[in-house]
C-alpha cells in the first residue's frame, strides 16, 4: 500500500491596518506592499490546496475572513487589505460556499453591535496583543501565521510567544526606506498618524537626522533579534524594494532549517 501525506494547511493572515501602514514615500505605502504580500501567500495557497483566511485589525479587530480555498476567495482576501475601510458592494463574494459557520459564530462573539460586517474601535493604534488574542479564540486547529505589521506597539511580545506555542507565527516587518534613514531637508512639520500628534523638526541638523536614522535601524534590529530569541520566524520587507525576495529567502532559510 502507498500512504500519500494529507498536508492542507490553514494559512492566517494578521493585517495591520492602523493609520502608519498608509505611510510611504516611494511608489507604493506600506498597506500596498503588505496587500501584495497577502497576495502571495493567498495565491500560493491556491496552488498548494490549502486554505487562507485573514483578519484585519489595528487598535481592535475591524475584519475577519474565514479560511477557505478558491481564487474567487484570495482576490477577496487581497481586496480587503487593499480596500478595507472604502466602499465595497455588498454582492462581493456572497455566492461563495459557505462552510465555515464555525468561524462566524466565534466571530460574532466579537461583534459590538448586531448585524454589523467589521467591529470598529475609536482607538487607531496598533494592538498585537488584542489580535494574538482573536488568533487562539477563533482558530483551535494549528495554523501557519503571517503577522503583517510595522509593529508600532509595545508589550505585545508575550502575546506573540503565547500564540506561537499553538500556532506557527511568523512576523512580518513592513518598513519604508526614510523611517530609516532621515533625509535632511530643512524644516519638516511631521505628524504621528496614530496619535494625530503634529511636531516641527529641523531635519538639516546632521545630529537629530542621524539620531533619528540610528533610532529607526536600531528598533528594527532590536525587533529581530527579540523575536528570533523567542522563537518567532522574521522577514523584513523595505517598502521601495522586492516582496518576492524576502519572502523566497525565508522559506529558502526554512527548508534548510528543516533538513537539519
Amino acid at each position: 500500500k502507498r500512504y500519500v501525506e494529507e498536508r492542507q494547511l490553514t494559512l492566517m493572515l494578521m493585517a495591520d491596518i492602523s493609520p502608519s501602514q498608509n505611510f510611504g514615500t516611494s511608489e507604493r505605502s506600506k498597506r500596498d506592499v503588505a496587500a501584495e504580500f497577502c497576495a502571495l501567500i493567498a495565491f500560493s495557497a491556491i496552488q498548494n490546496d490549502d486554505k487562507v483566511g485573514l483578519c484585519l485589525f489595528h487598535g481592535g479587530i475591524e475584519q475577519f475572513i474565514p479560511p477557505r480555498k478558491g481564487q474567487k476567495h484570495a482576490l477577496r482576501v487581497v481586496r480587503e487589505v487593499l480596500a478595507h475601510g472604502q466602499d465595497i458592494p455588498e454582492s462581493w463574494g456572497e455566492n461563495e460556499n459557505r462552510d465555515s459557520s464555525l468561524w462566524q459564530r466565534l466571530f460574532n462573539t466579537w461583534r459590538t453591535e448586531k448585524g454589523k460586517k467589521r467591529l470598529r474601535t475609536a482607538d487607531s493604534s496598533t494592538n498585537i496583543c488584542q489580535a494574538m488574542e482573536f488568533l487562539l479564540s477563533v482558530s483551535k486547529r494549528k495554523s501557519v501565521c503571517f503577522l503583517v505589521s510595522d509593529f508600532l506597539d509595545d508589550d505585545y511580545q508575550h502575546a506573540l510567544m503565547t500564540a506561537n506555542r499553538k500556532h506557527d507565527v511568523i512576523a512580518v516587518l513592513i518598513t519604508d526606506p526614510k523611517e530609516l534613514e532621515m533625509p535632511r531637508v530643512g524644516l519638516i512639520a511631521l505628524k504621528d498618524s496614530e496619535s494625530n500628534v503634529t511636531r516641527l523638526y529641523d531635519t538639516s541638523s546632521r545630529s537629530f537626522a542621524e539620531s533619528m536614522s540610528s533610532a529607526g535601524k536600531e528598533r528594527v534590529t532590536n525587533l529581530e533579534r527579540n523575536l528570533r530569541k523567542r522563537g518567532i520566524d522574521f522577514i523584513h520587507i523595505d517598502a521601495s524594494g522586492s516582496v518576492v525576495d524576502p519572502l523566497v529567502n525565508f522559506f529558502q532559510m526554512r527548508g534548510k532549517r528543516l533538513r537539519r
